[in-house]
């Protein structure tokens, strides 16, 4: 096979491709008699393979399918990536749920327990967390209780129970607390529907284009399989 340059072809500086050799991405690499690197198609297409994966794998998850390849263990390089697809697939069921529950839960007051508020450890029980989750949503503008003015105590009136139920459902669907604060911010400054809905669209565009970039990793790297059986 002619040698390439992948650096020139790629786009990326030759301390990059280093990198990618020492890191595991390529197969075997042969030296020319001065020493340099002599890299060949089928490294294109090694390197093809694996920036394609990174952009549906994450850059660890795409390193560690290419190593199981590069060894001849496609039965754990297979193993990762039905690993991703059984995490994108959990999410994209969080997220009809989510959408579910959030439908009603933005655009209804929730029904509090007989005597008006609740209080932090009713709350608790009612959304099935620890009383000190609820202060740390608190402390992160999550949510926002009032105060009894005589003793103090964290007071959570049917608009704050319905912020709580959402924050528990996005957390469920393992969005980080900041996430968390500004989508209620934003639901709270919009109303409801439209904040909502933008939420949710959002969510469903990160899951299709995490879809079309596994798509495209599986065809790169079944493109360098198939080179790797051809050169057996």
């Amino acid at each position: 096979m002619r040698p390439i340059d992948l650096a020139r072809e790629h786009r990326l500086s030759s301390q990059a491709i280093r990198n990618y050799e020492d890191a595991g991405v390529f197969p075997p690499t042969r030296r020319s008699q001065a020493g340099h690197r002599r890299y060949t198609p089928l490294h294109a297409q090694a390197l093809r393979a694996f920036l394609a994966l990174r952009g549906g794998h994450g850059h660890q998850r795409a390193l560690e399918i290419m190593r199981a390849t590069n060894r001849g263990d496609t039965e754990s390089a297979y193993r990762l990536i039905d690993a991703t697809h059984g995490r994108l697939r959990a999410e994209r069921d969080t997220r009809t749920e989510v959408a579910a529950s959030l439908s009603s839960l933005s655009t209804t007051t929730p029904t509090a327990v007989r005597g008006g508020p609740l209080t932090v450890g009713q709350l608790a029980r009612r959304l099935g967390v620890h009383p000190a989750t609820l202060r740390t949503w608190e402390a992160h503008g999550i949510l926002r209780p009032e105060r009894d003015r005589t003793t103090g105590y964290r007071r959570y009136d049917p608009e704050c129970v319905r912020d709580a139920e959402i924050a528990r459902q996005l957390r469920r669907g393992g969005y980080p607390l900041h996430q968390v604060a500004r989508f209620l911010d934003s639901l709270r400054e919009a109303g409801g529907a439209e904040a909502l809905n933008a939420f949710l669209d959002s969510w469903q565009d990160r899951l299709t284009t995490r879809s079309r970039a596994l798509l495209a990793g599986a065809a790169q790297l079944d493109a360098y399989l198939t080179m790797l059986g051809q050169r057996q």
